[in-house]
């Protein structure tokens, strides 16, 4: 080798190389682990029956089925001369009743959103342009002649389920999904029917008329913003509720619906604007039961169908089994715990078809169905392992659950997750302990079939048992990152200032539960009477929370202000200059919050006309009736049917890397002077003398490499890198992050949804921190350009929390946790540093810590670095890994490379 290459070599180290030698490497461990590889230590196995289920979720893959929308387009285009809402109810009945039912061998539950295992579909009324944008790769990719055979197809294990390229005679749609290539022309006929008619269209159309739409769209072009969530996931990340069903049967809602429409057909009440529509309200709620109950019944015939001609006599027993449950609860309240689960998981399924929807959420699930569990364990017809059983295949149906959307919201917001987030503890009405024996059972079903879905949550709260505590612990050391840990009085006094303007009180917001990753939702109590016995259970009562501005990018406003409002990836001006010098770091501070508020204004009433469209077009009936108060009102949730309505959020992202960026332009430019701000200015555009991640090919930590020549930034760099970082119980930085928490989360209330109410702040990232990052500059914290921001709120950059989880926990509560919907902490902990049931009580006493100082919420990654660097080495033995990335459980093989390099790269705390 030639001298001259070798110095070539020497110039373009890489990052981790570089950090390495300055002692702050980007995988941080505190304190000290084994050399070896060491596996978590609690592992369970599930029951063969639902092992098999699990396994064949393995070997299927995403896939689109267009009978939904088929039937529903279908339907309604012929109901042109139809009021509005009972259009879009005869239009689902159409669609669900036509829905060819599958049921699998083993299945104890049965039902989906699509006749394939693991399969969803799109809905072009919401938003078409992806598929008609994408028409013509579509029919070439449908053209062309496969060419992968099922040997080569083993290797896109890497992927898990996900079709990211299309092979053989399936074309790959979204990166995720997979399309019959003679079903494209389907397709794209259906998507074409709803030109200039869908959600989307109607809402650009009238947002174009807000005079800021143009710094609107270029927020979305840079990525200071994620996505438009009015015609994107209209509904989700909320509580559903089962209670209504569960109380009545759909023969009995019927029978309501029946008499409130008699009473006020043609009355106005008082109410010249919304008092005549109740009729209309009570009649599409009737059309769309009616369908529930035949896609029920369907799936009924379809298991006596199966039952005849299947000669094994347990499995025909079990067709049997299932024919009669669905052909009670299609009509009758559930008599069995069985039934009522069955019930609950069809009417999951049944929201879920109505609307493009991610993170609508069972709620505390195990407190519902309290009722039936008691009463058939107390009377012996059920024992803990066939309740165990029935909850394992409960967990596969719910993994099973696809949400079908765009690229950018798949990929780059959801990582492919739904976020069914289950919750359990918490306190009762009365302010009693409400953890039970079948909350402890859905704990041992996600310790011994570990899947995604739904994840869990404890609502933590000092009066909480403590075998139900050390339980819950004991499943987070299966390394699956469930159940996170979510502060029940932090959030109860979220709610009670939020929702107490609209009559929520203090036994009320005990219902609380959390919808999506960890979004704090209104909940209530209903009074359900089972064989005599009255019981309270929880449910959800507020509008979905995954509606508002979405995924503000903290980082990318600060390179804004830096560059006077201009984006150099994209080179275009994106908001007025400010033409300001910024000769103080308070004028600094000034303009960034003028940039920030600026651009929530823009997306703010861009969002709520998409969103009035929403309402207007697409209204919802089936969601609308489970919840209080649409059925009492006659009003539908776009009418402020639900009994809570201020649910819209300011969503940001990159809070600890704008953080960290301010306090070292405040040490390093302000107050030291070492540098000027042209000079750091400079060294961002130069990306502190590395190539670019575009460059590189990768949106990594451990890819970036020096370019030749870049040493001149060697020294800016350093000091950028070293300088006050958040998580190290730091004063001057943690200072920083006080004033634009108090400042942020009083900021969000200046802004109003189109129902009136104030938004608040929502502090998550999902995995936005991945293409926001990608999008972004470097910063003046020493991140370089296109890498991951840190992820979740409250989570430390990785690497830069070097002084032990008690140092960050201090950094993360100086402010009022209470104030935002949620916050986000994730940690990584070496499973040697909680062995045992010292390890856990340890565990739980940090949990505590971190809880009694205020703290919202935490979660845990039990896992040895070295595995998850195996697992990307060779994915193909990792195929059942699961690991939390923010809000959420995910496979491993189903995350992107970047992500799954900033879980690697986190913290690992090797001693608590």
């Amino acid at each position: 080798m030639s001298e001259k290459s070798v110095g070539v070599q020497e110039v373009t180290r890489s990052l981790a190389d570089i950090l390495q030698e300055k002692g702050i490497p980007i995988s941080f461990q505190y304190g000290k682990a084994p050399e070896e590889m060491v596996d978590r230590e609690v592992k369970r196995e599930p029951t063969p029956r639902a092992k098999k289920l699990r396994d064949l979720y393995f070997n299927t893959y995403s896939s689109v089925d267009l009978e939904f929308p088929y039937w529903y387009t279908r339907k309604y285009m012929e109901l042109d001369n139809e009021v509005p809402i009972v259009r879009r109810a005869l239009a689902l009945k159409h669609a669900f009743s036509h829905l060819t039912p599958s049921i699998y061998p083993g299945e104890l539950l049965v039902m989906g959103k699509a006749h394939y295992y693991r399969g969803s579909f799109p809905m072009p009324w919401l938003s078409e342009s992806f598929y008609v944008a994408k028409e013509d790769e579509l029919y070439q990719e449908a053209l062309k002649r496969g060419s992968a055979s099922s040997g080569e197809l083993s290797k896109f294990g890497s992927g898990g389920g996900n079709v990211t390229k299309s092979f053989g005679n399936v074309v790959s749609i979204a990166g995720k999904f997979g399309i019959r290539s003679e079903e494209v022309p389907a397709l794209i006929k259906l998507a074409k029917q709803w030109v200039g008619k869908s959600v989307e269209d109607l809402g650009h159309k009238y947002e174009m008329m807000v005079p800021e739409y143009e710094l609107k769209e270029k927020l979305m072009r840079s990525l200071i913003c994620m996505f438009d969530s009015g015609f994107t996931l209209p509904q989700g990340r909320e509580v559903i509720n089962y209670y209504y069903p569960l109380q009545y049967g759909f023969d009995g809602l019927i029978e309501i619906c029946k008499q409130r429409k008699a009473e006020v057909a043609g009355k106005a009440d008082g109410d010249g604007i919304t008092g005549m529509d109740r009729l209309y309200y009570y009649d599409a709620v009737i059309h769309v039961i009616e369908g529930l109950q035949t896609w029920i019944l369907n799936y009924a015939k379809e298991a006596r169908r199966l039952a005849g001609i299947t000669e094994d006599a347990v499995q025909k027993r079990e067709y049997e089994e299932i024919a009669e449950t669905l052909e009670w609860i299609a009509h009758y309240q559930p008599r069995t715990f069985r039934e009522a689960l069955q019930l609950t998981y069809t009417l999951h399924i049944a929201v879920l078809n109505e609307d493009a929807i991610s993170g609508m959420s069972p709620g505390r699930l195990g407190q519902v169905l309290w009722p039936w569990y008691e009463q058939d364990t107390e009377a012996g017809r059920l024992t803990k392992e066939k309740t165990l059983e029935l909850l394992e295949c409960h967990r596969v149906k719910f993994t099973c659950i696809d949400c079908f959307a765009s690229t950018g919201v798949v990929g780059g917001v959801l990582s492919g997750n739904t976020f069914n987030n289950l919750s359990m503890g918490g306190l009762t009405k009365d302010g009693d302990p409400a953890s039970n024996d079948l909350e402890k059972l859905i704990l041992e079903s996600a310790m011994s079939l570990q899947s995604p879905q739904p994840t869990l949550s404890v609502l933590y709260d000092e009066k909480l048992p403590e075998d139900f505590l050390l339980k819950a612990i004991e499943c987070v050391k299966t390394g699956t990152g469930y159940p996170a840990w979510m502060n029940n009085q932090i959030g109860i006094q979220f709610l009670l200032s939020q929702y107490g303007p609209e009559g929520m009180t203090l036994p009320e917001a005990r219902a609380i539960a959390i919808g999506g990753c960890l979004e704090t939702s209104p909940c209530t109590w209903h009074p359900l009477t089972l064989n005599g016995k009255k019981y309270w259970i929880p449910g959800g009562a507020g509008q979905p929370t995954s509606v508002g501005v979405h995924f503000i990018a903290n980082p990318k406003i600060l390179e804004c202000v830096l560059f006077n409002g201009y984006d150099h990836r994209l080179k275009e001006q994106i908001f007025p200059p400010h033409n300001r010098k910024l000769e103080t770091y308070e004028e600094l501070w000034e303009v960034y919050k003028q940039y920030y508020e600026m651009a929530v204004d823009a997306l703010c009433k861009c969002n709520n006309i998409q969103h009035d469209i929403w309402r207007k077009n697409n209204m919802t009936v089936i969601n609308s009736f489970l919840k209080p108060d649409c059925l009492e009102k006659g009003r539908h949730i776009g009418q402020l049917g639900y009994r809570y309505n201020a649910t819209f959020n300011v969503e940001s992202c990159g809070t600890i890397n704008m953080v960290n960026s301010l306090a070292a332009l405040k040490k390093l430019v302000y107050e030291d002077k070492k540098y000027t701000l042209d000079q750091m200015r400079e060294a961002i555009l130069e990306n502190f003398g590395f190539k670019t991640a575009h460059e590189v090919g990768s949106f990594s930590l451990f890819s970036q490499v020096k370019k030749v020549g870049g040493e001149k930034y060697d020294k800016i760099h350093s000091d950028c890198l070293l300088a006050n970082k958040y998580g190290n119980d730091d004063p001057y930085v943690d200072g920083i992050l006080r004033e634009y928490e108090d400042w942020f989360c009083a900021m969000c209330h200046k802004f109003e949804s189109l129902y009136g109410k104030p938004l608040y702040a929502c502090q998550i990232s999902v995995s936005t921190h991945g293409p926001q990052g990608a999008a972004t500059l470097a910063t003046p914290d020493g991140r370089l350009a296109g890498t991951t921001y840190a992820d979740g709120s409250m989570s430390a950059y990785p690497g830069t929390d070097r002084n032990g989880p008690y140092a960050l926990f201090n950094s993360a509560t100086v402010w009022d946790h209470a104030k935002s919907q949620n916050s986000q902490m994730n940690l990584k902990i070496h499973p040697s540093a909680v062995k045992g049931i010292e390890g856990s009580r340890k565990l739980l006493e940090l949990t505590r810590a971190y809880m009694r100082r205020g703290a919202f919420h935490i979660q845990y990654n039990i896992v040895d670095s070295k595995i998850l660097k195996d697992a990307q080495a060779h994915p193909e033995n990792y195929r059942d890994l699961l690991i939390r990335v923010a809000g959420f459980t995910q496979y491993w093989v189903e995350l992107g490379k970047q992500i799954q390099d900033e879980v690697i790269a986190r913290t690992e705390y090797e001693e608590v």
